[in-house]
Order: structure tokens, then C-alpha cells, then sequence
């Protein structure tokens, strides 16, 4: 699409602090799309009301919500925040554009799943987009699971269920590569992952085909923690070492139990067939850009 396709589009995004808001604003400004951060609070609907009126988008992008500082734990002591960002917020807004006749698209979390006796670890079965989550072990991901129903009723709203984030900016430390990289010790289990370099730009073409719906936003296939930390090895750090737990040792250290599970990309696969695999993608994207001198590959 052409810089004058482009031009015709004026995108109103919320998340302006956040680290994918920020990445799409970056984005829209290399694709010379036309782009303002929402001043309004999610949940004060007239101020939502006013930025739209004032903006007149084309199309609507939210990337704020609370996942909680340093981590998800926080929002088992902080429900009542919780809720007044990741659901009423998000439901006045997704009500509001309704009323505007607008497209919404809504980052969500796929961390609402975890492996089960019809997906199990390692079989390849993914959970699909239609599937009921069945992951309710933190408070965070029950409001992620409650507000994606209710969504549903909502025509217009264009759900990407993000998992584990990752991109190429390693000194990020919501990047999930670099979170585990600083643990102490991590588990080691396959998930599904959302390598953003690839599939943030894909979200904003999704907005310009007004695709709607719920969609897993992960690359196809799965990653192990592991895995992930010998490519750091192999590609940045050749002295790097780490440590694994088991789930039964990680649950001593945390308030509330994660997310481990494979989400199905077939959809997004079907809409967007250059989509790279998770692993080829974490090559391509994130561990390619950043080969230190001298490491071999």
C-alpha cells in the first residue's frame, strides 16, 4: 500500500506509555500514517468521547491496561485497578467506538489457556480462537478472560491475543527475553510467543482490511525457555548460563500460577501466509540484528 493509501488513514491510540503503543507510533510514523495518543482516561467515557471527536479517526488501536509492576502478581493486591482498566476501560471504549461506527483494535492477552487433556504439552494441538479459556490461575488473566467474552457482542472490536511479547530491543525489560535472561532460574516449558518486530506491523494491516474478531497473535508453533536461552548464547552472549526450576519450585516464588500453553495461528496464518514460525522469526527479527561481533551463528 502506497504512502497515498496511507495518508487516508488517521489512527487514535491509546497506550502512549505502554511498550506496544509506543512501538505503533513508531511504526505509523515510518509508514507516514497519520497517528494521535488518546489523552483520556479508558474508564472516564467523556473524555474517550471527546478525543474521538477531536481526532476523527479512521480506526482505534488500544494498548493500555494494567499487567502490573514488576509483573502480574501485582494485580492479585490491586483488583479493583485492575478492573477499572482492563474491563470497564476497555468496554467503554469498545462501546464508544461502536457508537462511532468505528474499528477497534484491542490487544489482548492469549495468557488465558493453559495446556490441558485436549491440548496437551508438546502434541501440537493449539487452542483456537472459539475455544472457552481455561486458565482462571491469576486474577490478571480472569479479567482478560471475562472483558474477551463480553467483546465478543461487539462487532467492530478486533481482538489479538498476545503472548510472552518479545522484540529486538533486548534492553527492554518487558521484553520477555530479557526477563527470563535476568531470572535467577526459569522453567522450561514450550508456549506459544508474540514476536512483535513482525507482527506489529501485521496488526496495522489488519486495521486497514477492518478485519474483526477474536485472533491468536503469536507466531505459529512453539519456543521453550531453553531454546530461547541458547540462541542468547549462541548469538549475543557465549559465556551466558542460566539455571531451570521445576513448576513446583517457580509456585514457592510467585503470588499467583502463568500461563503455559500453545495457541493454534492458522488463522492469522490464513490472512497473512508470510508470517514467519516462532523460531524462524526469533532468528530473523530479534537474534540477527542483535549478533554481537565474533559469535558465531
Amino acid at each position: 500500500m502506497g504512502a497515498e493509501a496511507n495518508a487516508s488513514f488517521n489512527f487514535l491510540i491509546y497506550g502512549r506509555t505502554g511498550w506496544i503503543g509506543g512501538l505503533l507510533g513508531k511504526l505509523c510514523e515510518a509508514q507516514g500514517i497519520s497517528y494521535t495518543y488518546g489523552s483520556g482516561r479508558l474508564q472516564d467515557r467523556q473524555s474517550i468521547v471527546d478525543d474521538v471527536e477531536t481526532v476523527k479517526p479512521s480506526h482505534v488501536f488500544n494498548a493500555a491496561g494494567v499487567t502490573g509492576r514488576p509483573n502480574v502478581d501485582w494485580c492479585e493486591s490491586h483488583k479493583v485497578e485492575t478492573i477499572r482498566t482492563n474491563v470497564a476501560g476497555t468496554l467503554t471504549l469498545a462501546d464508544i467506538c461502536r457508537e462511532k461506527g468505528l474499528v477497534l483494535i484491542n490487544y489482548a492477552t492469549g495468557c488465558i489457556f493453559e495446556y490441558d487433556s485436549g491440548h496437551p504439552l508438546g502434541s501440537g494441538v493449539g487452542f483456537k480462537e472459539e475455544d472457552t479459556p481455561n486458565f482462571t490461575g491469576s486474577f490478571y488473566s480472569k479479567t482478560k478472560a471475562m472483558v474477551e467474552e463480553l467483546l465478543k457482542n461487539y462487532e467492530n472490536v478486533c481482538t489479538l491475543r498476545v503472548r510472552m511479547p518479545i522484540s529486538s530491543d533486548l534492553s527492554n525489560p518487558r521484553n520477555f527475553i530479557t526477563k527470563i535472561a535476568r531470572y535467577e532460574k526459569v522453567v522450561d516449558i514450550p508456549n506459544s510467543m508474540t514476536i512483535l518486530d513482525e507482527l506489529l506491523p501485521i496488526s496495522i494491516e489488519m486495521a486497514k482490511r477492518n478485519l474483526t474478531g477474536i485472533y491468536n497473535f503469536t507466531n505459529p508453533g512453539v519456543v521453550s525457555h531453553n531454546e530461547i536461552l541458547e540462541m542468547y548464547r549462541e548469538y549475543i552472549d557465549p559465556s551466558f548460563t542460566w539455571k531451570n526450576f521445576t513448576l513446583e519450585e517457580q509456585a514457592k516464588v510467585i503470588v499467583a500460577p502463568r500461563s503455559n500453553n500453545e495457541l493454534d495461528a492458522t488463522k492469522l496464518k490464513t490472512e497473512f501466509p508470510e508470517m514467519l514460525s516462532i523460531k524462524e522469526s526469533l532468528i530473523k527479527f530479534v537474534f540477527e540484528p542483535n549478533k554481537k561481533t565474533g559469535v558465531k551463528a
